[in-house]
């Protein structure tokens, strides 16, 4: 890790400028959970904020994708954040008063970063050598993790000892501060020049019906595109770690960042401990993303039984354990299985899908748990992605054995295409 920071200076601003940026989008998370449950005392509302942080992705997906495979992805990154820095100074209404500009803040953010996610994810092959790629997205897996939980824990801090007001501002400050990082990124991060593609018209839904269309034909991508949405309706149980604070543990903004620097620690953690999966190829990647759905279902039914609040956070950090290596090995996957010219489309198209699932479940886990409280509902979440792990790896079996040679004719063509340009 630390030896291809030292060698890609690229990949280091890359990785650097995401670090900054996700630490200070936690530390305004903490703030405007807090916030939301302060002023409306809603459960539902305090869910809803995680469908305002994950559904604008799948709203936005057929443009993001087509516009990281037509556009510069380096001028994608650096636009992106100038203007998240500007949309978060939005949250400092919703602390004058105006609890619902919680929404529009994130909501903005959200929307943006969905054009963010498939550049970045696209253009890493392209800034790091092969035997480099593995390493490189288990990191940038990891920092979202460690971000999470750093954020987490010290936006908690920071918060209780100057205000949601400053957090809310120290937010807008990483993005602004990730813009300048990027702007020094010198490196290339298309495999070969997209100017023909620039001068032809847009065709935003056209352009990801022949992304799906590529999925299709290549059944180990729809198996990573299904492992990925059955994360996604796991994912309800996050919208709920606020209210089971609050709720079940009598805590504040305190112990909602504690349980949220456990799911951040797991995700920091899961990405690393499966690398020797990911060295077995595509099969190790299909047979981990079921063991990991299974480990997040398990530990989650775990946090729903915790009479501690520490007990919780540990179970949480163990179950997003699971959840960060499933993330880390999906996008790892589409990188080895799809060719440059589809990839930010392919990307754009996952991301989506998971938001969406993400999105469907939050407002599940909002509802029902207003009704049957934080524990029941958690634990119901927690055994379908138990299940759902469990039938993955049933369905995938046959499909492990055929997914190297896949695998090794994508690489292949990708290394004619570099070779011709």
């Amino acid at each position: 890790m630390w030896s291809l920071l030292r060698r890609n200076p690229s990949f280091r601003r890359l990785f650097s400028a995401q670090v900054i940026s996700f630490a200070g989008d936690w530390f305004a998370t903490v703030a405007a959970i807090g916030l939301l449950i302060d002023a409306t005392g809603s459960d539902l509302l305090a869910s809803l904020f995680w469908v305002a942080q994950s559904l604008p992705t799948f709203v936005m997906g057929p443009f993001a994708g087509t516009v990281a495979d037509r556009f510069d992805r380096r001028r994608i990154l650096i636009v992106v954040s100038f203007a998240q820095s500007a949309t978060a100074l939005l949250f400092l209404l919703a602390g004058a008063g105006l609890p619902w500009m919680v929404f529009v803040a994130q909501g903005g953010i959200t929307l943006l970063g969905a054009f963010f996610g498939p550049a970045a994810q696209a253009g890493v092959a392209n800034i790091v050598d092969e035997e480099d790629l593995a390493t490189a997205t288990a990191m940038m897996a990891a920092t979202w993790g460690a971000m999470l939980a750093i954020g987490a824990a010290l936006g908690a801090g920071f918060t209780v000892l100057f205000g949601r007001n400053a957090a809310f501002l120290a937010d807008s400050a990483s993005f602004f501060t990730a813009g300048i990082l990027l702007l020094s990124i010198r490196r290339s991060m298309q495999a070969a020049s997209r100017s023909e593609q620039r001068s032809e018209r847009m065709h935003p839904i056209t352009d990801t019906i022949e992304a799906l269309r590529h999925a299709r034909r290549h059944p180990a991508i729809l198996a990573l595109f299904g492992s990925h949405i059955g994360f996604g309706f796991g994912a309800g149980v996050v919208g709920l770690l606020a209210v089971l604070a609050t709720e079940k543990f009598d805590g504040g903004d305190g112990a909602t960042g504690l349980l949220l620097a456990g799911r951040g620690l797991g995700v920091l953690i899961g990405p690393l401990l499966i690398r020797r999966l990911v060295a077995r190829g595509i099969h190790g990647v299909l047979l981990a993303c079921g063991l990991a759905a299974i480990g997040y279902g398990t530990m989650y039914m775990g946090v729903a039984l915790a009479p501690y609040l520490i007990v919780a956070a540990i179970g949480v950090a163990l179950a997003h354990m699971g959840g960060g290596a499933q993330w880390a090995l999906t996008t790892y996957g589409l990188q080895l299985l799809t060719p440059d010219a589809l990839r930010g489309r392919i990307f754009a198209a996952d991301f989506a899908l998971v938001t969406l699932a993400m999105s469907l479940s939050l407002g599940f886990a909002g509802l029902l748990g207003g009704i049957i409280g934080p524990s029941f509902t958690i634990g119901i979440i927690a055994m379908a992605s138990l299940v759902w792990g469990c039938v993955f790896l049933v369905i995938t079996r046959n499909l492990r054995a055929d997914a190297e040679a896949e695998a090794a004719a994508v690489s292949a063509a990708s290394a004619r295409v570099t070779n011709l340009h």
